[in-house]
């Protein structure tokens, strides 16, 4: 996956995580990192967000904005005259550069957004009291921060169609995780009968509609038809449903997984584990479920599920031309729908 995102970021122009600098090296943003810098001690999970940001040895924090780049030089120019304002730097144009960061700084901003803790469930060794809750007014206020800038960058693209259809992905994005955070704060969401249709239509709100439409927004932007938006749309979101089975996948593929490495019963394997095995079998097996979701078919379904994905977003980049960038895309899919 390293590789892949690496020799992404060279087609490009330069690497991905450099769009998001500007924003870093932002005197509210470094205030923002000294506060942050207060929580030390405590398990805060903002702390975590926030060494990841630094950490992330795995490339997914910018994930998004390559594939913007990527899918905006694998369409290249439009027939349509672009503006004599929008400067073409490797094949891309900079208000898709632009809209890449923007597409960064959404998902961002939920990030940090979900670190927010519920102060009724903390125990003692999670810190004190007024460290907690000072880092949930830091996960409030910094993640409002970036997604303020991310929308006074969208106004500046001055395009009602792409506001549009990034405005509506940050609904989705509120939608997916409203519904994520109402279930698991039931106690009896174990128990909660989800079929993968659900799981899907969830997913695609949560993790796979901000890429999607970032995507046919590139391409808006470059002036490129309806169909050719229809196919960015599909790559987008068959790509990141892949990339979210994928993630959904390791607990029960990797090689020496140990028995408590951390899984959730409403991930893909799990859910499709439980339609094979029925409802009741389910609830009864659910103490021993990685092991049993192991042992049924559930992991190989989830596995079909990841590489259908991956061949429909393989399929739209069909409609684009050869190009190193169309290589890059198709070794995205390709890194998330490969397991041992």
């Amino acid at each position: 996956w390293s590789q892949v995102v690496s020799e992404a970021e060279k087609i490009v122009g330069y690497p991905t995580s450099f769009m998001s600098l500007r924003c870093l090296l932002s005197d509210e943003l470094s205030n923002i990192a000294m506060q942050v810098r207060k929580l030390v001690g405590t398990k805060h999970p903002l702390l975590d967000t926030a060494r990841g940001f630094v950490y992330d040895s795995r490339n997914n924090l910018q994930m998004r904005g390559l594939v913007v780049l990527l899918i905006s030089k694998a369409a290249g120019p439009s027939t349509t005259e672009v503006s004599f304002q929008d400067n073409m730097v490797s094949g891309i144009y900079s208000s898709q550069r632009s809209l890449a960061e923007i597409t960064e700084l959404i998902h961002t901003a939920f990030l940090v957004h979900r670190g927010i803790v519920n102060i009724g469930e903390l125990k003692s060794c999670d810190g004190p009291l007024k460290d907690m809750q000072f880092g949930n007014k830091m996960a409030v206020l910094s993640g409002d921060f970036l997604l303020a800038n991310a929308c006074t960058s969208l106004a500046q693209l001055q395009n009602t169609k792409v506001v549009e259809l990034i405005s509506s992905a940050i609904g989705d994005l509120v939608q997916g995780i409203y519904y994520e955070n109402s279930k698991s704060s039931e106690e009896n969401c174990l128990t909660d009968d989800i079929g993968i249709s659900t799981w899907k239509e969830q997913v695609f709100l949560s993790h796979s509609a901000l890429l999607a439409k970032s995507c046919q927004a590139a391409m808006e932007l470059a002036k490129h038809n309806t169909e050719i938006q229809d196919m960015a749309f599909q790559y987008g979101k068959h790509m990141s449903m892949s990339h979210k089975l994928h993630s959904d996948l390791q607990p029960f593929v990797k090689e020496n997984s140990s028995d408590t490495m951390a899984f959730s019963l409403n991930s893909a394997p799990a859910i499709l584990h439980q339609e094979f095995l029925g409802r009741e079998a389910w609830i009864k097996q659910i103490r021993e479920l990685q092991e049993a979701i192991k042992a049924g078919k559930g992991v190989t379904s989830a596995i079909d599920l990841c590489r259908c994905h991956g061949n429909r977003a393989l399929a739209a980049l069909e409609r684009f031309p050869p190009s190193e960038a169309r290589d890059a895309l198709a070794n995205i899919v390709y890194a998330v729908t490969r397991f041992p």
